[in-house]
């Protein structure tokens, strides 16, 4: 009997290594399967440079480095308490109720330039402001100085002391084009520097009400607030604008988003960090829109150009001899479609030069020299 149980247990040991081999090298030879199918799947092969078409990758790789978020503070007062105007109450609870002062705070974007510190954002991002810090995607933070402002276009310029920053590339604003892919990058609503996509909807954007110079790019890239000051960029991570504002009725985005053009924003830019404000070209007259009613009556097919409306008394204008009533249609011979326009042109005219200034007065274009004088500071 011994004997017996032994065999059985020799060959049942065997027939287990058997198929314990079989189901580990050879699962098919096994009359049965195992539960489920093997899946057998597909995987892409390491993509070559430079990416996949769909991505933008590269470009917000280029780009977020150079982006930072901007963190302000500055002291206020807390209003006092309504009862503080019952002179009883003053007098016995005054000093509990008194205004005391506080640190509010805010945030927004800004975009390094130069690898020596110096950062372009916006001015309402930095507006009133005690202290100034700035914190790069490194993890490096330091304070800012404002070196100016300008709040007419809304942008401002800070200098941090840190060393070797990475600079972005400034790209051609003046060739982008309706339809254009384009990259928000930004610290939305404080959660950290993310980046968005979305298309240049409109171009030249003005009469927004926003600025008193306006001639936005228009994107449904996502910005909300804490974008302000942050880089709009193209696919290849230059820069082509500085987001600004949003259209929204809830502060949120609503896909309506403007910033300010590279272009327009370098040369406010370079006046700022050489003298610390911005001069303009200045002469003097308040306009409106030429309507085609208006068009109609000085014998114009199209409606373009800025009805003089009032003449400074002693102003350039006056001095030049352009009058109330006059159809302001060029300035140095280029001709201007409407106000905003024709403000803009105006602004970049240098102070104290003599420039041509074309009229229509009385149905007839003449050409009226004005030695143009420089621009008040607007509050």
């Amino acid at each position: 009997m011994y004997r017996f149980w032994l065999i059985f247990a020799q060959t049942a040991t065997v027939v287990l290594a058997i198929f314990f081999v079989i189901s580990t090298l050879r699962p098919d030879l096994l009359p049965w399967r195992p539960r489920g199918d093997v899946v057998t799947i597909q995987e892409a092969a390491p993509l070559p440079e430079p990416g996949r078409p769909d991505s933008y990758a590269r470009a917000a790789e280029i780009a977020m480095p150079s982006v930072v978020n901007i963190f302000t503070s500055k002291e206020v007062n807390e209003p006092a308490h309504p009862l503080m105007e019952d002179p009883m109450f003053r007098k016995f609870f005054g000093e509990q109720f008194e205004s005391r002062p506080r640190r509010a705070s805010s945030l927004g974007s800004g975009v390094i330039v130069s690898a020596n510190g110096y950062i372009l954002t916006n001015h309402h991002v930095i507006e009133a402001a005690d202290e100034v810090e700035v914190a790069l995607v490194d993890g490096r933070k330091a304070k800012a100085s404002v070196i100016g402002s300008d709040p007419e276009t809304d942008l401002a310029v800070l200098k941090t002391t840190l060393k070797d920053l990475p600079a972005i590339t400034f790209g051609q604003s003046q060739q982008v084009k309706i339809g254009d892919v384009v990259l928000a990058v930004g610290n939305p609503f404080g959660v950290g520097q993310s980046v968005t996509m979305g298309i240049v909807g409109a171009l030249s954007r003005n009469h927004v009400g926003i600025n008193t110079f306006e001639d936005f790019i228009q994107t449904d890239a996502a910005i909300n607030p804490g974008n302000s000051g942050g880089a709009l960029t193209d696919t290849s991570g230059n820069l082509i604008g500085i987001n600004t504002a949003i259209y929204s009725r809830t502060g949120g985005s609503l896909g309506i988003g403007f910033a300010i053009p590279v272009h327009t924003a370098k040369q406010i830019m370079e006046q700022i960090i050489q003298s610390g404000s911005v001069t303009r070209g200045w002469l003097g007259v308040s306009m409106q829109d030429l309507t085609q009613e208006l068009a109609e009556s000085f014998g114009l097919e199209g409606a373009t150009g800025s009805l003089v409306a009032g003449v400074m008394k002693d102003g350039p204008a006056d001095k030049g001899g352009i009058k109330p009533g006059d159809l302001l249609v060029a300035v140095q011979g280029k001709h201007v479609k409407n106000t905003s326009e024709t403000l803009n042109r105006v602004a970049a005219l240098v102070p104290d030069e003599t420039a041509t200034i074309t009229v229509i007065r009385n149905k007839k274009e003449i050409s009226v020299p004005v030695k143009v004088g420089v621009r008040p500071k607007q509050r």
